[in-house]
């Protein structure tokens, strides 16, 4: 009997320390431990978001994080992050040029906060142009050939342009033109080089300001819409299991100078596709607000 009972003990202690072998660890299964594979997503055309994002990519990878970028236009980023496929996007615009998107996917997507609040869609001309404001645009066509370059036809920018600043500065008679944001910075430097005037859409932060000499006409009817801020949105889980990196998006600012210039040495001094050296360079410059950001 005895005999039996010391085999019975045994086979169960047995069975206990295989089950605890096979077990999660508690630090892993209690939020301790982030998950170091992360996607952002990137909106195509959008260089404030593709430079912070690549930034980050290169700061968490310091850290030990796995990190991908993944491109697309902004619905699908959207769409995407409220399915959790993506982790988080950099460049959200909030309070209204994303707003649709947040009424309609909000419910599984988080706001991590503002790191920028210094956003604004404009109509930018050559600074040395005869005009301040949209209001003497249609008066002055000639001068601009009765056009305003713009980008993605799918753009919120291009939807508030074609929507509400044409007709309310009778703007009609201009031909509209969209088709990239890389092809409107293309004309827009041919322009500036040649000495001739420009009307294009364009937004703030963007490293268009830094690099040309550019002015913003002024919006008194308010088409183009207030000042915006730029978040950092999330799928809906995030912060449970990524919460360091949840923390320091949560903490992250950064000024439109800063911006300006890390876009400038990306997108205006450097003609590569490899952005990687680029980044790290300017990190080394401004070392110690990088370091900042994960403190």
């Amino acid at each position: 009997m005895k005999k039996n009972l010391r085999m019975a003990t045994a086979i169960g202690a047995t069975a206990l320390l295989a089950l605890t072998a096979c077990a999660t660890p508690a630090s892993d299964t209690a939020g301790g431990a982030d998950d170091k594979d992360l996607t952002i997503g990137v909106f195509n055309g959008w260089p404030e978001g593709e430079a912070v994002s690549i930034l980050w990519k290169t700061i968490l990878e310091e850290k030990g994080y796995n990190v991908e970028l993944e491109y697309a236009d902004v619905l699908p980023v959207f769409s995407a992050l409220s399915t959790g496929d993506y982790d988080v996007t950099l460049d959200g615009w909030l309070p209204t040029t994303h707003k649709s998107l947040m009424d309609e996917y909000g419910d599984t997507i988080g706001d991590l906060g503002a790191w920028n609040d210094e956003a604004v869609l404009t109509v930018a001309v050559n600074e040395d142009a005869p005009i301040d404001s949209l209001e003497e645009l249609a008066a002055e066509g000639d001068l601009f050939d009765n056009r305003i370059v713009g980008i993605e036809p799918g753009a919120g920018l291009t939807e508030a342009v074609s929507d509400e600043t044409i007709p309310t500065y009778g703007l009609d008679s201009f031909d509209f033109q969209t088709s990239s944001t890389p092809a409107m910075l293309g004309e827009l430097k041919a322009a500036l080089a040649a000495g001739e005037n420009i009307a294009v859409t364009l937004w703030r932060p963007h490293w268009a300001y830094d690099a040309f000499p550019l002015k913003d006409l002024a919006d008194p009817k308010g088409t183009l819409g207030d000042k915006e801020s730029l978040h950092t949105l999330a799928r809906d889980g995030f912060e449970e299991d990524s919460p360091e990196v949840a923390a320091w998006f949560s903490d992250f600012t950064m000024s439109s100078e800063l911006l300006y210039s890390l876009e400038n040495v990306m997108y205006n001094e450097y003609e590569g596709t490899d952005f990687d050296p680029i980044v790290e360079k300017w990190i080394a410059d401004n070392q110690e607000y990088v370091d900042g950001l994960t403190a």
